[in-house]
């Protein structure tokens, strides 16, 4: 990881303000302001419906259905979502009737997820990603504004969070034209570090669960595993986090052999936190068998090299290609001397998810984010 990542994996206080300062107005505030609060009952001010249907503004997803070939299609107003707006000098962006309460904020978070993310006849679903990757900042930027906190704060957290640790696997690769991976982390690592603030001040339900995502998507990274340490008792030592913690140290020992195997036990939104690092890790597998075995009369059996990898025969023996390995049929011929260490780019992670595939089996998008098991 590099030290940029590094450094946004550690929470940050409030006043530091990180990426949620740019989100919001940037006005003068004196410690004894009363934050404003939102009176707005639908999921989108009426004025910017309005005004959005007026400019042609409106997102396919929330045009009001038989209206779509006129000139101004017509606004769906139960599906029109606030939009996320940077903020401009002289903007008002403090007034109640444009700002929603917390519970619509849920309310919104809810509906971006199960009507829209989870629809399986949106499609393609780079564009359902889009869509409500901008109203879920939009959410954030509503609640920086009021100031919320607490267990309100903490649900819309945890499903964004979600969503975005769903998205980094499912579309990993895509063209970056249509997704960028390096955007969706800053988001992801903002999104965390604020959850994870929100925690530190108060008891919440699903802690464990994403003290253990943070640390498997920051593996590495000397800050993450401290603040991990840190961590109350038993939160330190709940399951989640104890298993995050024994793969975070195997990755540190650079001991890929353990790794995947710990990744076994992970559930499925752990590895789509974890599988970031797993092209890397099974380099170095393979960059160590390559010495280990190094020997021109060893014939190490591809099968039992992909069940270690956690890839398909034919993947695995695809990868070892790309690293300069000889395959001579059903077994790899390893050699200190051959081993390259960059990959074709042919061969990306994308290709490579069966680890994480097999995890998800039958679990619906929407109970994945939801967190129902």
């Amino acid at each position: 990881m590099n030290r940029s990542s590094a450094s946004r994996a550690r929470p940050r206080s409030r006043k530091a303000g990180g990426r949620r300062c740019e989100e919001h107005c940037k006005t003068e505030e004196k410690a004894d302001d009363v934050a404003p609060r939102g009176s707005c009952t639908t999921m989108c001010p009426i004025s910017e419906v309005r005004q959005r249907e007026a400019q042609n503004r409106l997102h396919r997803f929330e045009i009001l259905a038989g209206t779509e070939r006129e000139r101004l299609p017509r606004a769906d107003d139960g599906r029109v979502v606030k939009e996320y707006s940077r903020p401009a000098a002289g903007k008002d962006t403090t007034r109640a009737s444009e700002l929603r309460p917390p519970d619509v904020l849920l309310k919104t978070v809810c509906y971006l997820v199960d009507d829209i993310a989870a629809c399986p006849t949106l499609q393609p679903w780079t564009e359902v990603y889009s869509f409500v990757f901008d109203r879920l900042r939009s959410v954030r930027q509503d609640m920086v504004i009021q100031r919320v906190s607490g267990p309100e704060c903490a649900s819309v957290l945890e499903r964004t969070v979600r969503f975005l640790l769903y998205a980094s696997y499912r579309l990993c690769g895509q063209p970056l034209r249509l997704y960028d991976p390096h955007i969706n982390d800053t988001h992801l690592q903002e999104s965390l570090s604020w959850l994870l603030e929100c925690y530190s001040e108060g008891q919440h339900q699903l802690q464990d669960e994403f003290q253990a995502l943070s640390l498997l998507y920051n593996l590495g990274s000397p800050r993450a595993l401290q603040h991990a340490l840190e961590l109350p008792h038993k939160v330190r030592h709940s399951s989640p986090v104890q298993l995050a913690l024994a793969v975070n140290r195997a990755y540190m020992e650079r001991n890929p052999v353990r790794l995947l195997r710990l990744a076994q036990r992970l559930d499925f939104l752990q590895a789509c936190a974890l599988h970031r690092h797993l092209l890397s890790c099974r380099r170095d597998l393979l960059l160590l068998y390559s010495h280990g075995h190094s020997s021109r009369n060893c014939r190490f059996p591809v099968q039992k090299l992909a069940d270690i990898l956690s890839l398909e025969c034919s993947l695995a023996a695809r990868l070892c290609q790309t690293h300069g390995i000889h395959v001579n049929g059903d077994y790899v011929v390893f050699s200190k001397g051959s081993f390259t260490e960059s990959p074709s780019e042919e061969l990306q992670c994308a290709h490579m998810h069966k680890l994480v595939d097999d995890k998800q089996q039958d679990l619906s998008l929407s109970n994945i984010i939801h967190g129902i098991a």
